[in-house]
C-alpha cells in the first residue's frame, strides 16, 4: 500500500545525526517527518566505541598514513585496510584520499575538525539531560595507550598538535597508568590522558531515549528513501510503500546518503568505512574509560554489563560480507592485553560515512536550500550530533548558523 503524506520538514535518516536533528526541530515546534527502512539509532550509532570523542581532531588521512599507506591497506593485520574486491570502485576515493593527506590538507581538515569538536561534551551534557540519559554519560576521560617506552617519547609531538586546537591532554608515566587502569598488564610505556573526554557506557540505550523524546512529537515512517525530486514547493521523497511531500528535506542518512544527494544535485565522494565490535558480557568491565592501543586502531570500551572492543577501518562498501578476519583481528588484541577472556558473546559490523577529507556534508544543496545535507561524519558521528542538529535548525529557521560552514559545504569538491 503506497503511503501518501505531506510535512513541513522530512529528516531523512534515523541515525544520531538524524535523531539530534530532529529533536532540535520538534522542539523548536517544527512538524517532522523521520524517514528509516530500520530501527531508530540502531546502526552504527548503536555499534561504536561510545566515546564523546571531542580530542579526535586528527583526519584519518595524514601525511604518517600517506607514507605507510601501501603497507597498511593490502595487510590483514592492518587497522586500516581495504577489501580487494571494492578496489575498483573505491579508487576514485583513495585518489582524493591521497591528496587530502599531504601536511597542507591534513592540516586544515584537523582545524576544521577541530571547530566541529569545539563544545561537543557540554552539548552531550545539556542533550543528556533533556532526555533523562544523564546517567550514561560518564566523565572519566579517555586513553591513548602506548605499549613501549619509544612509543611514548615519540606522541609528544602528536599531542601538542592537538593541544594547540584546544584539546586538553595529559601523558602519564606507567605507574600513573596503572594508578589509573590496574586492570592493565604490567609493562606499558604510558598513556596520554584526555581528561575532558565523556563517554556513553551504552549506546544504544541512549539512542533509545532520544527516539523516545523525537517519536512522542514527530512521525516516524518505516521506509527506505529511494528517490528524491525537486518541485515548485518542496520535495517529493519515494520509495517502496513511500510517497511524501515535504518542504524541506534534510538528508542524514549516513553511508546510504550519497544517491540521495547525486538526485538533489549534489555529487559527493562519499564512501563507506565498515566498523566491527566484539563483546564479552561481564558484571564489571575490566576498564573503568576508554583505552586506546594506538598501534592496534581499537578501543577497548566499558559498557554496562560487558566489555566492547570496537574500531578498526575497513574500506569496503555496502554490499560486501564482513570480514572474518577483521572479528578475529580485535579478539586476538584483546586477548593480547587480557587473555583470560574466553570466546566473544557476540560481534557486530555496521558502516560508516566517510568522506576522503574527513569531514562531514553540512549544509544547503548547491542546486537549493529546500534540501540540507547532514552526513559523512565518519568517526564522530555520535561526537558530532549536537553541533550538527543545531546547524540544520538554525538553516532551517533562517539564523546564522554558530560555526562558518565553508569547509563542510556540499560544493567543495
Amino acid at each position: 500500500m503506497m503511503l501518501r503524506e505531506t510535512t513541513d520538514i522530512a529528516v531523512i535518516g534515523a541515525g544520531v545525526v538524524g535523531l539530534t536533528i530532529a529533536l532540535e526541530l520538534v522542539e523548536a515546534g517544527r512538524e517532522v517527518v523521520l524517514v528509516d527502512p530500520g530501527q531508530p539509532g540502531m546502526g552504527a550509532s548503536f555499534g561504536n566505541a561510545g566515546t564523546i570523542a571531542g580530542y579526535a581532531t586528527s583526519p584519518v588521512g595524514t601525511p604518517d598514513v600517506l607514507w605507510s599507506l601501501p603497507s597498511l591497506l593490502f595487510s590483514k593485520t592492518s587497522p586500516l585496510a581495504i577489501k580487494a574486491r571494492a578496489l575498483p570502485s573505491l579508487t576514485p576515493w583513495l585518489l582524493r584520499f591521497l591528496r587530502q593527506s599531504l601536511p597542507g590538507p591534513a592540516a586544515r581538515n584537523g582545524r576544521a575538525i577541530a571547530a566541529l569538536l569545539g563544545d561537543a561534551a557540554e552539548r552531550w551534557d545539556g542533550l543528556a539531560e533533556r532526555i533523562q540519559g544523564a546517567e550514561i554519560l560518564q566523565r572519566r576521560g579517555c586513553l591513548y595507550l602506548y605499549e613501549t617506552a619509544m612509543a611514548f617519547q615519540a606522541a609528544g609531538a602528536e599531542l601538542a598538535g592537538r593541544r594547540a586546537l584546544g584539546v586538553q591532554v595529559d601523558l602519564i608515566d606507567p605507574d600513573r597508568l596503572a594508578e589509573l587502569e590496574p586492570g592493565l598488564p604490567a609493562g606499558m610505556g604510558g598513556a596520554a590522558h584526555f581528561t575532558e573526554a565523556t563517554f556513553l557506557d551504552d549506546p544504544g540505550r541512549m539512542m533509545g531515549l532520544i527516539a523516545k523524546a523525537v517519536l512522542g512529537r514527530a512521525r516516524l515512517v518505516t521506509a527506505r528513501a529511494e528517490k528524491l525530486t525537486r518541485g515548485p514547493d518542496g520535495v517529493v521523497i519515494e520509495g517502496p510503500g513511500l510517497h511524501l511531500h515535504a518542504r524541506k528535506v534534510v538528508i542524514a542518512a549516513g553511508a546510504h546518503s550519497r544517491d540521495l544527494a547525486r538526485q538533489a544535485g549534489d555529487r559527493i565522494p562519499l564512501d563507506t568505512e565498515r566498523g566491527y565490535h566484539v563483546e564479552w558480557d561481564m558484571a564489571k568491565p575490566l576498564l573503568s574509560r576508554p583505552t586506546c592501543p594506538t598501534s592496534r586502531g581499537f578501543y577497548f570500551c566499558p559498557m554496562a554489563g560487558r566489555l566492547r572492543v570496537a574500531g578498526t577501518v575497513e574500506l569496503g562498501g555496502l554490499t560486501l560480507p564482513p570480514s572474518p578476519h577483521r572479528v578475529r583481528k580485535l579478539i586476538e588484541g584483546a586477548r593480547a592485553f587480557f587473555p583470560e577472556l574466553g570466546e566473544p558473546d557476540r560481534e557486530w559490523m555496521g558502516f560508516r560515512p566517510s568522506l576522503p577529507d574527513s569531514l562531514p556534508i553540512i549544509g544547503p544543496s548547491a542546486c537549493g536550500g529546500e534540501v540540507i545535507h547532514a552526513f559523512g561524519h565518519g568517526h564522530l558521528g555520535v561526537t558530532m550530533a549536537p553541533i550538527t542538529a543545531q546547524i540544520v535548525a538554525d538553516l532551517i529557521a533562517g539564523k546564522t548558523p554558530p560555526l562558518d560552514l565553508s569547509s563542510y559545504r556540499p560544493s567543495r569538491f
